[in-house]
């Protein structure tokens, strides 16, 4: 996210991109002294702690990032005068519904993970700060770890993969989030349409799960001629149950995209169309 969002919003403006280094949203006082001293028109807020199983260990750590520090942000650009973007997740919700969720309905997270990046979103929106936040899911990117990087490295490993296929939702990349955000931060400079601020959930068009994901990838790199063990009918389905995990993940992690699409007056692709550019550049690596 951090790399796709420094090239989005390169055009708008100057850009301080910090690293940990520069700035530790586990410690308040670095966090507050980052940002009185770039006082920015805009804080975008990428960072988030998204081990989603260690999470379950390290409560006090995942809550600390992804849920004070989103409110130590909100406090300290209020003071500015700025607008914060931040981003939110599909694992707020249960996954119990059997349509997308919308941004009514009643987020009930079912890890720490999910817990502590509710805690942000109340947290932000309790700060009293002008804010945008965009709730999206199975967030994928050239650059980081990522699912399909993972299957590419076992796919080159492995003559045979299990694979989840009761867990449904929507590859979402990084630039398409990135350019969203582009897009609204110069809509509120601009001033003259501006969407409402608020909540809006942000994900490509389209759903799949994660065996159909994966056999998408493996697929894509044969066609690139990328020299793979694994074949696509040697990736097997498996429910939820046969992969259990410290976190429960969500059944159901597909977004309602009506309120984005309707107030910005956009067309999301779909997640397929999105994703294939992305793969294309982490398979040039592997070539």
């Amino acid at each position: 996210m951090g790399h796709a969002l420094q090239s989005a919003l390169a055009t708008l403006g100057e850009v301080i991109a910090l690293d940990r280094q520069g700035c530790d949203l586990a410690d308040e006082a670095s966090l507050r002294k980052a940002v009185r001293n770039a006082a920015p028109q805009v804080i975008v807020n990428a960072v988030a702690y998204t081990a989603v199983d260690k999470a379950e260990a390290e409560a006090d750590l995942a809550h600390s990032i992804n849920g004070q520090a989103p409110a130590v942000l909100g406090e300290e650009a209020a003071q500015l005068g700025a607008l914060v973007i931040h981003y939110s997740t599909d694992y707020v919700f249960d996954g119990a519904l059997d349509r997308p969720y919308a941004e009514s309905d009643t987020p009930n997270p079912q890890s720490v993970y999910g817990r502590s990046k509710l805690a942000g979103e109340i947290a932000l929106r309790a700060s009293g700060v002008r804010h945008w936040i965009f709730r999206t899911s199975w967030v994928v990117g050239a650059h980081g770890g990522n699912f399909a990087k993972t299957i590419l490295r076992l796919a080159k490993e492995k003559e045979a993969l299990n694979v989840v296929a009761d867990q449904w939702g929507a590859p979402t990349t990084a630039d398409l989030i990135a350019e969203v955000t582009a897009t609204a931060i110069r809509r509120y400079f601009d001033g003259k349409d501006s969407p409402a601020l608020g909540l809006y959930h942000l994900a490509a068009r389209g759903e799949t799960n994660w065996h159909q994901y994966a056999q998408h990838v493996v697929y894509t790199a044969l066609a690139h001629g990328i020299a793979l063990k694994l074949r696509p009918d040697a990736l097997h389905p498996i429910p939820t149950a046969g992969y259990p995990l410290p976190a429960r993940r969500p059944a159901n992690s597909r977004l309602n995209t009506e309120k984005l699409r309707t107030t910005f007056g956009i067309v999301l692709p779909d997640w397929k169309s999105a994703l294939d550019p992305v793969l294309s550049s982490i398979l040039k690596d592997l070539s």
